[in-house]
């Protein structure tokens, strides 16, 4: 993957398995004309300061990209790109093994036999809720949130959308987020973490969903309150939750763990070999364009 850059440049990788301590990054970012980063990575004042007027262009390896403060981006006249498309299908993809994952209890029984406590097979026992004629509500109606969208009808959901309260809607599956975690079976998250969604679902909002429907995360810690998910988890008000991301990642929510109806996984959103792969492609093309004076190929602003 980073073969084209070793052709054209002299390229500093960090070798250790962890993230990069900041120190170290700030260190090792000195006179560097790009850097490539991934989303624990802050990219902020003090990181392009420390790499000098010099730096060109930065690359999250991510879609997302919350770890980079755009205003100091540009203030400093940097390049920002990231690495969307790529790794939609895969997100979509680990988001309906949470959906089934939840639905069907699934690690709950994993971990049953695991225990030794599984006596075997009776008429009623460990009873999950089917998909087929129930409702699925996208909050976050982007490549990703439509491609978990479009694989709804194989399981017989119907699929609705979520709108900005204020905003008319643009067809009928369209719908206010109040509309959506009333009536939905299943409410999956796919915004973007800005400070504008952070907390997007909070106490209110989680006692406004049905009480036999589960929630599932695969979009940014940030936009749950996890204070409020435990909380309506342990006044049963909703059935369930998936999360593949955390509000203090690596650190997970100590509430959440006593929950038998949690599905806990360690951010794999786009964890497949295939697409981190592309990902980290898109990153080096990008910084070989902008190197040669081209533009990004995907440019955040």
């Amino acid at each position: 993957m980073l073969a084209p850059l070793h052709e054209r440049h002299d390229v500093d990788v960090w070798p250790g398995d962890e993230a990069i301590p900041r120190a170290e990054l700030l260190k090792r970012v000195a006179g560097k004309d790009a850097l490539i980063c991934v989303l624990t990575d802050r990219v902020d004042d003090e990181l392009l300061d420390a790499a000098g007027p010099q730096l060109k262009v930065v690359a999250t390896i991510s879609v997302g990209y919350d770890n980079i403060d755009v205003a100091a981006v540009r203030r400093h006249q940097v390049a920002a790109t990231n690495t969307p498309d790529v790794l939609t299908e895969a997100t979509a993809e680990l988001t309906w093994a949470l959906i089934l994952g939840i639905t069907r209890r699934v690690a709950e029984g994993d971990r049953l036999i695991r225990a030794g406590g599984w006596k075997g097979w009776t008429f009623d026992f460990m009873l999950g809720a089917e998909l087929r004629g129930k409702q699925l509500g996208i909050i976050g109606a982007g490549r990703i949130g439509r491609a978990v969208a479009a694989k709804a009808g194989v399981f017989g959901m119907t699929t609705v959308f979520a709108r900005r309260d204020g905003t008319a809607p643009r067809g009928p599956d369209e719908r206010t987020i109040d509309e959506i975690l009333v009536t939905s079976d299943v409410v999956s998250l796919h915004v973007q973490g800005t400070p504008a969604n952070r907390h997007l679902i909070d106490r209110k909002a989680l006692a406004r969903m049905k009480r036999s429907a589960f929630l599932v995360n695969t979009a940014r810690g940030s936009v749950v309150d996890e204070d409020g998910l435990v909380w309506a988890l342990q006044e049963r008000l909703i059935a369930g939750a998936a999360l593949d991301v955390f509000e203090k990642e690596p650190s997970v929510h100590p509430g959440l763990l006593q929950f038998e109806n949690v599905l806990l996984v360690p951010h794999l959103g786009s964890a497949t070999r295939e697409t981190r792969g592309a990902m980290a492609a898109l990153a080096v093309r990008n910084v070989l364009a902008v190197l040669a004076g081209d533009p990004a190929l995907t440019p955040i602003f």
